[in-house]
């Protein structure tokens, strides 16, 4: 068994973070209209800097744009909400934690989108209390 185990590439991580995003609670998927989900082996130099990383594995995600309460009709121009997940750091998040892929992935993906949209701590664990892990990916 242990020689055909692989870690997902990227097609098969953003086919996991669209499976967690459907199955959020309908009301949070509603505040999330229009943001594009991908994923990336690495976050950029540009946004390492950005954010002051101190390695390209100190990131785990990222949301860029602007956030709900700060949309307004007279916004113009702007480039869609994106949610970044970084394959690489969450795979060796992975390898050192006792969580499953799924979770970490679901996880992360929840706490760019809560963060951002001003959801406290424990109104992300209620959200990510709401959705069963029967299908969460283990490997």
């Amino acid at each position: 068994m242990w020689p055909s185990l692989k870690a997902p590439d990227l097609a098969d991580m953003e086919t996991m973070a669209h499976d967690m995003f459907a199955r959020l609670p309908d009301g949070f998927r509603q505040l999330c209209e229009g943001i594009i989900i991908r994923v990336d082996d690495f976050p950029t130099d540009e946004v390492l800097e950005e954010m002051q990383a101190e390695t390209e594995f100190d990131l785990l995600g990222l949301f860029q744009g602007v956030g709900l309460p700060f949309q307004s009709q007279n916004n113009t121009g702007q480039l869609p909400n994106m949610i970044w997940l970084y394959r690489r750091p969450m795979l060796d998040y992975w390898a050192e934690h006792d969580e499953t892929l799924g979770h970490i992935v679901r996880h992360v993906l929840i706490h760019e989108i809560g963060h951002h949209f001003g959801l406290s701590d424990d109104d992300m664990e209620a959200i990510e209390a709401q959705i069963d892990d029967v299908h969460e990916v283990e490997a």
